[in-house]
């Protein structure tokens, strides 16, 4: 049975080609995405296609982008059986995260992709990277599932959890990496699956549900040598903030200074959800490992693991809109949703 992928474009880099008359780069139809990219005719795969429209740059992308992704791909849910999201790779990671707490119940494959050269343009890496995006949405196992059903980003040959990615490289072709997580699929002669690592629903045959109410009153504190008091203050306690993530150094440490303690307990004491986040790409969060971070724990910080900034925002926008409740959402933060991370 011939497999469906919806090409959703967004906007970014991937869908420009060169205008033959004045040069410039400007977005391509869509709807004719086989003569652009031929290689994909050889594919047993119907492929339509969706362009958003005003197209968004990717340094403008705000939540409620998401939510007309999450809606869209709701109300299409049923045709196809897999999608493909072409996005700007500024806050592509954002995006591939948010989306993975948006989608409950997920059995199909969300990719997300784009390149660092327009599609049309000798070198692109965009090529390869939607002709490989599109054979991984429509791949099915021997039972007939979803190879891969989870939001995720394929780039430079390497397919990663949406929620465990992050853009290190603003001009290499391999722009993204998963440091805390391996590769759920890499292509190469062929496409080989990291089935082990690959998740997979409790039930085949649930029903997609989606969550649109973000709420987005979320600081991020990045945590620095020399940060004062005036600095700190209106990311922890401002009383627009529901929730700041506070980036931290190593394993979870922060300074000792008894003005920046008093501003954690302060912000404890107001009900501000506080969690912490490593500033490295790579490890976990400790707080039991040294005193610092030992302190913050006492203090009413919650430990982030080894989630990125990128999933701990979307994380938080997506249980805050669930609950006005900030103690449910603490304890929801606690535990994975969506492999964000590391049992």
């Amino acid at each position: 049975m011939t497999s469906s992928v919806l090409i959703i474009y967004t906007g970014g880099t991937i869908g420009m080609k060169q205008d033959p008359e004045d040069g410039t780069l400007k977005p391509f139809d869509f709807s004719q995405i086989k003569e652009e990219v031929p290689e994909l005719s050889k594919y047993d795969v119907r492929i339509d296609s969706y362009t958003f429209s005003p197209l968004i740059d990717s340094s403008d992308v705000q939540p409620s982008l998401w939510v007309d992704l999450a809606k869209l791909i709701e109300s299409k849910y049923d045709e196809y059986d897999g999608f493909v999201i072409l996005h700007g790779t500024d806050t592509m990671a954002y995006s591939a995260s948010a989306l993975s707490f948006m989608l409950e119940g997920l059995t199909k494959p969300i990719i997300f992709t784009g390149s660092q050269l327009p599609i049309g343009v000798p070198r692109t890496d965009g090529k390869e990277n939607l002709i490989s995006s599109v054979e991984i949405a429509a791949e099915k196992d021997e039972k007939g599932h979803a190879r891969v059903p989870e939001v995720c980003i394929f780039f430079d040959s390497k397919l990663f959890r949406g929620n465990r990615s992050t853009k290190y490289s603003a001009e290499a072709f391999d722009a993204f990496n998963s440091p805390n997580c391996p590769p759920l699929a890499e292509a190469g002669i062929r496409i080989r699956y990291n089935t082990d690592v690959i998740l997979k629903p409790t039930s085949w045959v649930s029903t997609l549900r989606i969550y649109t109410h973000l709420d987005t009153r979320v600081s991020i504190l990045k945590i620095h040598p020399g940060i004062t008091p005036v600095v700190a203050r209106p990311f922890l306690c401002a009383p627009e903030i529901r929730a700041c993530i506070i980036e931290t150094y190593g394993s979870g440490n922060a300074l000792s200074s008894e003005w920046f303690l008093d501003l954690i307990r302060e912000a404890d004491h107001m009900g501000k959800i506080l969690l912490n986040v490593t500033q490295c790409k790579s490890g976990t969060v400790n707080m039991d490992l040294y005193a610092t971070g030992t302190t913050l724990k006492h203090a009413g910080v919650l430990s982030g693991g080894d989630i990125t900034t990128e999933a701990a925002l979307g994380k938080l926008f997506a249980l805050m809109g669930r609950s006005d409740n900030n103690q449910w959402v603490k304890t929801a933060l606690a535990h994975p949703i969506c492999g964000e991370t590391s049992e």
